[in-house]
């Protein structure tokens, strides 16, 4: 009897019938307030070595955010600073344009808010824009801004 309940329970959870979702996380980043992406975050590329630092406050010029990413260094590159703005699409994903001078884009982030992680995590692709080379990432959510989520 207890390996039929372990069964259905795994089968439950694979189907997504785990607990109910928990009202105070959002469902979609279309949910997420605006200052929750404000803060630190780390960006994991699959397939690159080593994790960037995303730093995110508010946009001066328009509801979205502005900020920039910090890629370290190893033994073979040197450390780089890259400019971001984006906001959350109409279709609740996170988009970001990189620029490495200010001026051109050398990077697109398209993300989408990961179920559970209230507002913590996203996961998406991130696009080279000039060898069009595409990377998954993930984007965790380190260090709140000013207490903010």
């Amino acid at each position: 009897m207890k390996t039929i309940a372990v069964a259905l329970l795994a089968a439950a959870l694979a189907a997504g019938c785990a607990a109910p979702r928990d009202p105070s996380c959002p469902a979609d980043a279309r949910e997420l307030p605006l200052q929750a992406l404000y803060g630190q975050w780390e960006a994991r590329f699959d397939d690159l070595p080593g994790a960037a630092v995303v730093q995110l406050g508010k946009h001066p010029e328009y509801a979205g955010v502005r900020g920039t990413i910090t890629r370290r260094a190893d033994t073979s590159t040197k450390t780089t600073v890259a400019q971001l703005a984006g906001d959350v699409d109409d279709e609740g994903a996170l988009s970001i344009d990189e620029s490495l001078d200010g001026r051109a884009i050398s990077g697109v982030w398209s993300g989408t808010l990961q179920p559970g992680a209230c507002g913590r995590e996203f996961r998406g692709t991130w696009r080279d824009a000039a060898t069009e080379r595409t990377h998954p990432f993930v984007l965790r959510k380190t260090v709140a801004q000013e207490g903010k989520p």
